[in-house]
């Protein structure tokens, strides 16, 4: 399991830092660890593959440390999906990552979301958490189940059945651990309609939400889905085609943006997707990173790696967001994905599919609300508790930590006052503090805390020196162009083979 943890820095005013990435952590472009996102405020902070949640939240939490560490003194990072003071667009500067085409190209493809979205949706931050079955496991799978199967084809069958039901059953993650209930009004200040009502002066929020993030004022794929490009998880095939179609088709809306303004690119091109990163999934299925390769040709030619979980609320009540029980459950919850039936998601399935993500995000602890399935409305209560007894089963292959983590999480399913989402709306409302005030006092614990902490010696070396080496990197890439960034462009979007197969 890996993790990818993003969290905004924030100047001392409330508002996004305008400062550059700080040079301490390296560059962002080639650092295995600390990275940015959209925003060159908006950082990344990335733990490798690892066995256990001990090992993981270890290096998560020694990175987070090194971060506070080396973050100059008029900044902090944002323990909340949902971002700080939002003062405009113009105030959202955009990830720049060094001179080189690879470089460049990164960047264009952030002004093309901003153009394309706008950059305010594009402050908000989560957790991804990164999961694989071991060569061994599926090895011992095939020949029990399907001995004549390659074992890619095998493991490839296997990961997207698993992709399907987490698409199927994901509101259970927003409702279980959703914490975004409330935001600062200036995030919408300007935007399109919502249904939010105010909390105070400061804030809006609903009353019901479990993660307003995964609702429809988070990252929405509205024009790409009405242009009938939807991911298509029934085959491994059907998901690289569904993608590859959006980035082959040209848009109206996006040739109006044009390509170039003053000779300076506004997106990668006019497609309905730039490219497959912009199709916002709660779930993805990875290839392993081969140098050179698009991710969806490395998908073709190599199988699948891991499965990718996007859907996760930072926690404000943890100091890393996440927590041990939190990944226990996650665990389990993947085993129960792979060995639940997965049948292919039909459109009316996807339709209903749909339909229960967006009133969970936004109504989800209300009394008496219901969720369809296969054509059956039930009680969101009845379906929370069958597919806890599951994946507690599951837990129960693990180990006894992971049963009692299940059990313990799943206790927020008759009692929904557990949840993060309400939790938080209640500590806010016994404080009578706003969306950002409240957020604040545990920016400002967290770094005090962190900085308390004894500095493990040899993480800060390591971090060191993969600054050192990010920063070698970026520039021998610099040096290796040679081709403008045109034809380098020209060159990236020509068809793939797969594009054909």
């Amino acid at each position: 399991m890996g993790i990818e943890k993003e969290g905004l820095r924030v100047s001392r005013k409330g508002g996004i830092s305008q400062a550059p990435h700080p040079s301490a952590f390296g560059c962002a472009l080639t650092h295995p660890n600390i990275t940015t996102d959209f925003s060159e405020s908006l950082i990344e902070l990335v733990a490798p593959p690892m066995h256990s949640a001990d090992e993981m939240l270890s290096f998560l939490s020694k990175t987070q440390h090194y971060l506070y560490q080396h973050l100059p003194k008029d900044q902090s990072f944002w323990p909340a999906s949902m971002p700080c003071v939002i003062r405009g667009e113009t105030y959202i500067p955009i990830a720049q990552y060094g001179s080189s085409n690879r470089g460049m190209m990164k960047t264009v493809y952030r002004h093309g979301l901003a153009n394309r979205y706008g950059s305010v949706m594009q402050t908000i931050a989560g957790i991804h958490f990164n999961y694989s079955f071991s060569t061994e496991f599926w090895e011992q799978c095939r020949l029990l189940l399907a001995p004549n199967e390659t074992l890619r084809a095998f493991s490839d069958d296997g990961y997207m059945r698993l992709t399907r039901n987490v698409v199927r059953y994901g509101w259970l993650i927003s409702y279980l651990f959703g914490a975004s209930s409330a935001v600062c009004k200036s995030f919408l200040q300007g935007y399109h309609e919502h249904s939010l009502v105010e909390f105070n002066d400061s804030t809006l929020y609903k009353p019901y939400a479990t993660s307003l993030r995964m609702g429809d004022i988070g990252y929405q794929n509205l024009a790409e889905d009405e242009a009938g490009v939807k991911a298509n998880y029934n085959s491994l095939s059907h998901y690289i085609h569904s993608l590859k179609a959006g980035m082959q088709t040209s848009c109206s809306k996006y040739e109006a943006i044009g390509l170039k303004h003053r000779g300076e690119y506004q997106q990668l091109n006019t497609n309905i997707l730039q490219i497959e990163n912009e199709y916002y999934a709660s779930v993805r299925p990875k290839p392993s990173v081969e140098e050179g390769k698009k991710p969806l040709d490395a998908l073709n030619d190599s199988g699948i790696d891991y499965i990718e979980l996007r859907s996760i609320d930072i926690n404000p009540l943890s100091p890393l967001g996440i927590d041990k029980d939190q990944i226990y459950f996650l665990e389990a919850f993947m085993l129960f994905c792979l060995l639940e039936f997965s049948p292919a998601i039909s459109s009316r399935e996807q339709f209903e599919i749909d339909n229960n993500d967006r009133l969970v995000a936004h109504e989800g602890r209300k009394p008496g609300l219901k969720l369809m399935h296969q054509g059956q409305s039930t009680l969101l209560k009845k379906c929370g508790e069958d597919l806890c007894k599951k994946i507690e089963s599951c837990a129960q292959l693990l180990s006894k930590d992971h049963s009692n983590a299940v059990n313990d999480i799943a206790r927020r399913i008759n009692n929904p006052d557990l949840t993060p989402s309400a939790v938080t709306l209640s500590q806010m409302k016994d404080r009578s503090q706003g969306f950002f005030d409240y957020i604040n006092s545990f920016s400002k614990k967290y770094r005090r805390d962190f900085l308390s902490h004894e500095v493990d010696q040899q993480h800060f070396n390591y971090l060191d020196k993969q600054a050192q080496f990010s920063c070698e990197k970026q520039a021998e890439i610099e040096r290796s162009d040679n081709v403008s960034f045109n034809q380098f462009l020209v060159d990236y979007f020509k068809r793939s083979p797969c594009d054909e197969s």
